[in-house]
């Protein structure tokens, strides 16, 4: 990250998912469109592996390109109640982990899968399991981001993944937090600002349209950060504010942007958030470092 730039700027792989690139080319483009850091998913590694290719692949991509590996995004169950669900969700966290830290990566997204649709939810539990998640990550070397998903049945607001963070007592614990799932879930974006900002281990940044409604709006409707009604400058303001300097990953799955090239739409991406960035900081008063 340039001493002149407030965030460090990701591409998550999901933005150019559908063009027709290999995993290694998408670290490719991330580098030619001008960001310093990558979000791949580890389906995409997978991918990679079985098509004969290595891990150290991306990985000497990922430095070649001049990008760090910000995080990587997987689906495993940490939070069931089910013991053996749990047991396999664990093995595959054990797993995910060490292809990040093999790709040069440290974090490793938490989401709500298994409780995002089903079972009940008891938060004295699910501290006490993302504790658990976060021992196995010292083993591993690894920190996971504890993420909530705005239409998720449980785990979807910005105080639960807080409650979370803080209830476990981990040093390294942090959480995930996007610009659309604060809207999805009703989370008020004022809440980032009671947070300390090492407590956000990755930030995604988009934006939503107008219509349709907050409670029918899909990922699908996100849009280009800056090109719809979502307080990006503002939420972008207050992280910098609360001493946030990490990564703001561009995270979107719009159908209109996989129709472009792939490096055209990374391209696009970047200047959408360094255009908020400027805005959001045009503003904003000289803050304390990083707490």
């Amino acid at each position: 990250m340039s001493h002149a730039e407030p965030f460090i700027y990701c591409l998550n792989t999901s933005t150019i998912a559908k063009q027709k690139h290999t995993p290694l080319e998408r670290f490719e483009i991330a580098s030619r469109a001008g960001y310093s850091a990558i979000e791949p998913w580890v389906r995409e590694l997978d991918e990679h592996v079985a098509g004969g290719g290595k891990l150290s692949d991306l990985r000497r991509a990922a430095e070649g390109g001049g990008l760090q590996v910000a995080g990587l995004i997987g689906f495993f169950e940490w939070a069931v109640d089910d013991a053996a669900r749990r047991a396999k969700g664990f093995e595959e966290a054990k797993r995910n982990m060490a292809q990040i830290a093999e790709i040069g990566g440290t974090q490793l997204a938490a989401p709500p899968w298994g409780i995002h649709a089903e079972g009940p939810f008891e938060l004295a539990k699910v501290i006490e399991r993302y504790r658990d998640l976060c021992e196995l990550g010292d083993r591993m070397g690894v920190t996971p981001i504890v993420e909530f998903w705005g239409a998720s049945r449980h785990l979807s607001t910005l105080a639960e993944a807080a409650a979370i963070v803080v209830g476990c007592g981990h040093p390294r614990a942090c959480l995930l937090a996007d610009v659309f799932h604060l809207y999805r879930g009703g989370s008020s974006e004022a809440g980032l600002g009671k947070l300390a900002g090492a407590s956000i281990g990755l930030f995604h940044v988009n934006d939503y349209p107008a219509s349709p409604p907050r409670g029918a709006i899909n990922d699908s409707d996100r849009v280009w950060p800056g090109l719809g009604v979502a307080p990006v400058a503002p939420i972008l303001k207050t992280l910098h504010a609360i001493g946030y300097r990490g990564a703001l990953s561009v995270e979107l799955f719009n159908e209109a942007y996989y129709a472009m090239p792939a490096l055209d739409a990374a391209k696009a991406g970047l200047a959408a958030i360094r255009g908020c960035v400027a805005q959001a900081m045009a503003s904003q008063p000289p803050t304390p470092a990083a707490r």
